[in-house]
């Protein structure tokens, strides 16, 4: 009977501790504000940063350039923000949140290069993991 005691307990310490390996990583965006999410989002877009992309797009996450009518998934535009990685745009940029009601956002950044303006309308939704940007529209006027 002690046999069997030791080996359930056994089992069950064991079983803790590969949770606790397998746990998931902490989110450290998620308290952030949606001006701040617009911020680390910038940083990916011009700065090359590519540290907090895994938790900065949601899963359904879509990037629509109206220049050319190219659509990406999440996948496709953070392995294209991780080849650009540390790459940084000679552009000035702002930004301005145009609409936030409840769970939803929407901003505009504004990237002013020599010959060119680059403008994306970003949206965010909030979840119970935070603020993530679900949807980015670049456009070129």
């Amino acid at each position: 009977m002690k046999t069997t005691i030791a080996t359930i307990a056994t089992a069950f310490i064991m079983m803790t501790s590969f949770n606790s390996f397998a746990a998931k990583k902490v989110n450290p965006l998620k308290d952030l504000n949606s001006s701040n999410i617009v911020l680390t989002y910038l940083e990916a877009a011009t700065a090359g940063s590519i540290e907090f992309n895994k938790f900065l797009f949601s899963d359904d996450f879509e990037y629509r350039n109206t220049a050319n009518n190219v659509c990406y998934n999440k996948k496709t535009y953070t392995n294209f923000l991780k080849k650009n990685k540390g790459l940084k745009f000679n552009c000035e940029t702002t930004y301005e949140m145009l609409d936030e009601c409840g769970k939803a956002c929407v901003a505009k950044a504004i990237m002013k290069f020599n010959n060119f303006t680059r403008v994306d309308y970003i949206t965010l939704n909030h979840s119970q993991d935070g603020w993530k940007v679900s949807k980015v529209v670049t456009t070129y006027p």
